[in-house]
């Protein structure tokens, strides 16, 4: 609610400053009779509105300008976090022991495509791709595509700062 309350501020403020404006103009063209106010008056309300107005549109691009640079912020992190799962898909894999093509099967395993699909991908046979796959659970220490895919969870979600740190690495190389 704390974020919102700027927001909802000058929406208040530049509604009520477009009421006064657009209520003067309907009040001449209806041609409803007011209570006049001496001209005074009438000058310190108009600058009241125009500096509710301005002070609306300085907060909006404010606010505008701190939640694009929060965004480009958030994509940032995104994109390291990307790259230290791929850091640490690679570090497995050599770990495992893996060979160019089981690392292709295991990748396009994780990304959760068939076998079918995967052998269509690298011109081979399903059958291939089952051996390359078979292969990789068992240098993986796993029985199927679930638990290798655990595996990556796991070391994503481990609270030791590792993956985080390879991607201040990755950010700070950039």
């Amino acid at each position: 609610m704390r974020r919102a309350a700027p927001f909802i501020a000058i929406f208040l403020i530049q509604a009520f400053c477009a009421v006064f404006f657009v209520s003067d103009i309907v009040t001449s063209v209806l041609g409803i009779e007011t209570q006049p106010v001496s001209w005074e008056t009438r000058e310190l309300m108009e600058i009241g509105a125009a500096v509710g107005l301005i002070l609306g549109v300085v907060l909006g691009g404010t606010m505008l300008w701190r939640a694009l640079r929060e965004r480009n912020q958030a994509e940032e992190r995104l994109r390291r976090a990307s790259g230290a799962f791929m850091d640490l898909l690679q570090e497995r894999f050599a770990e495992w022991g893996l060979t160019p093509s089981e690392k292709d099967v295991a990748l396009f395993a994780i990304k959760g495509m068939s076998t079918a699909e995967i052998a269509v991908l690298r011109s081979t046979s399903e059958g291939t791709v089952k051996a390359q796959t078979n292969a990789i659970y068992r240098k993986a220490g796993v029985t199927g595509r679930p638990q290798l895919l655990s595996l990556f969870i796991d070391d994503l979600m481990r609270d030791d700062g590792a993956v985080r740190a390879a991607a201040n690495q990755t950010g700070n190389a950039a």
